[in-house]
């Protein structure tokens, strides 16, 4: 959605600073809130606005993702996140979040033939691997390895050609699961498992994590689709804070390998890719169901600096509407596998029925979200902690690559320049190092 596109409400924002005073349009988009269009704030008050973390500040215009955190709405291109991810596949969702629309039968076809032809990667990557140690967080091996795929591919330097453009996006989603796959193989010494085209992309990628060489694998259906849902619900979510890395490092006109090995950096941080490796750290911390009420009170007490983590998020101030199909998903993965009987499964049954009773917790709105099931979803189907961050990573490149090249293709696009506010010394003189006493 282009400014040109953006409605404008009759009834612009007037703000008077000493003598001068400036009306700034007020923009309405197709769903959402308001947003007050300050441009021209510097040029008309001489002022800048101050927005740490720009909680309050629409940074783009976008088509992709909208989200109602009160009322617990996730659309992606204007598609409930509940019916894509019960009813379309993975690849379906990538598709739509690239072009706009659902792809018709032939489209499809096409289109999962064309990543799955581009799963593979370059042969020399392959010596990559054998530059890392072998206890290296494999974060630290995908980012790496997902910034050197520029060496590989130089035509995307050219983003200025839509070809090169689409055939970016397509390596990028297409590969990061491989590479993501031989991380953890490196690190747990195992051998390579080369991608089929045989497979599905959910199901692609659980045969590079689990098979080897010398044994037939078996892909068990409902981890399968239970993969594909996680990739589903972990592919895009507006303008976070790894997309916005994305956007700011593809705003200088950087290459698309680049400005995704940024995303991936931006998503390591605990506080955003590692919640859910946070969620078992927490459950393994807690110990058993007799240490829960203490463990409660502590979170209820603000001075203990202990946090309920997988519960609440920045965004929704009502349930997260991914939460419900991942508790679901929750269910159906621990009843294939017979687990019925984990310590830390029972600890968060018994933590998730605090959450969603003890007036605390209800009265904050601090329900489970995405992270607190996805987690233990991992966990039982043999994925280390290590490789959640990872996991999350290879979902969420599809939304990136659509976030990047939706503000490529936006006409008038700018690099990003955040202002400040300077808090530091005034102006002063040198003074040269024998005479400062």
């Amino acid at each position: 959605m282009s400014a040109s596109q953006t409605g404008v409400t009759g009834q612009p924002a007037t703000i008077t600073l000493g003598n001068k005073t400036a009306e700034l349009p007020v923009l309405t988009g197709v769903l959402g809130p308001d947003v007050v269009d300050i441009r021209r704030i510097t040029a008309d008050l001489g002022v800048f606005t101050f927005d740490p973390g720009y909680g309050e500040t629409a940074s783009c215009e976008s088509k992709i993702t909208f989200i109602d955190g009160d009322e617990g709405v996730l659309l992606h291109r204007g598609y409930p996140i509940e019916q894509l991810a019960t009813e379309a596949t993975f690849p379906e969702l990538v598709y739509l979040l690239l072009n706009g629309e659902l792809p018709n039968k032939a489209e499809y076809a096409a289109f999962v033939s064309t990543l799955t032809n581009h799963t593979l990667l370059h042969e020399q990557i392959r010596n990559f691997f054998n530059g890392y140690r072998r206890d290296a967080h494999p974060m630290a091996i995908l980012c790496g390895t997902v910034g050197a795929l520029a060496a590989f591919y130089p035509d995307a330097n050219d983003i200025s050609k839509p070809e090169n453009r689409e055939l970016a996006a397509m390596r990028l989603i297409a590969k990061i699961p491989t590479i993501a796959a031989w991380a953890y193989k490196y690190t747990i010494g195992e051998a390579f498992v080369y991608p089929r085209n045989d497979l599905s992309y959910a199901e692609n990628f659980l045969s590079m994590m689990f098979a080897r060489p010398s044994e037939p694998y078996t892909i068990n259906p409902v981890l399968a689709r239970a993969m594909d849902r996680i990739l589903i619900l972990h592919a895009d979510h507006e303008q976070n804070a790894s997309t916005s890395t994305v956007r700011m490092a593809g705003s200088t006109g950087a290459n698309p390998f680049a400005c995704i090995a940024a995303g991936v950096a931006a998503l390591w941080g605990p506080a955003h890719g590692g919640a859910n490796e946070a969620v078992l750290k927490m459950l393994a911390q807690i110990g058993s169901k007799e240490n829960i009420p203490d463990f409660i009170e502590k979170v209820k007490d603000k001075n203990s600096g202990v946090k309920l983590m997988g519960f609440g998020h920045r965004v929704y101030k009502n349930f997260d509407p991914r939460a419900k199909i991942m508790q679901a998903t929750c269910h159906e993965v621990l009843t294939e596998l017979g687990i019925t009987d984990d310590p830390l499964l029972e600890l968060a049954v018994e933590l998730e029925n605090i959450a969603l009773h003890d007036e605390y917790f209800v009265k904050r709105k601090l329900y489970p979200n995405v992270d607190f099931y996805s987690g233990i979803i991992l966990k039982a189907m043999g994925i280390p902690t290590s490789m959640f961050t990872v996991l999350f990573a290879v979902a969420r490149t599809t939304g990136w690559v659509s976030q990047w090249k939706e503000m490529i293709e936006e006409p008038g696009q700018r690099i990003s320049r955040p202002r400040q506010l300077y808090l530091g010394a005034g102006r002063r003189d040198y003074v040269p190092v024998e005479k400062r006493g």
